[in-house]
């Protein structure tokens, strides 16, 4: 069983930065994959980022120039950047971990809150 516990989210002005981190409960080398996902009320869930277990990186096209993910694996910890941060980033920030293909595991989500 794998834990991720995120932070950092909070309330921001449009323009503004925040970085999100998800700590796993286990060594980051081990996941193959680590996502972001954002979650709006009445919309389906959607990824935001992507970093595999190579570091190669994959972004929505929303946030592409604006949002950087990365990992520390010192820390067992993947960060979210978020820039230039805009009114529609306002949701639930998730973090997913897949171990192997079939075996995933989700936090619980923080709230980001982008006023105008």
């Amino acid at each position: 069983q794998v834990q991720l516990v995120e932070s950092g989210g909070g309330s921001v002005q449009a323009g503004g930065s925040l970085r999100l981190s998800c700590v796993a409960s286990v060594q980051i080398p081990s996941l193959k994959y680590i996502n972001w996902y954002q979650k709006v009320p009445g919309k389906d869930r959607e990824l935001v980022a992507q970093i595999d277990g190579d570091g190669n990186t994959v972004y929505a096209a929303s946030v592409k120039g604006r949002f950087t993910i990365s990992r520390d694996s010192a820390k067992n910890t993947a960060y979210l950047q978020m820039n230039n941060l805009k009114t529609e980033d306002t949701g639930t920030y998730q973090c997913h971990a897949v171990r192997v293909i079939g075996l995933d595991y989700w936090g619980k989500g923080v709230l980001v809150t982008v006023s105008s």
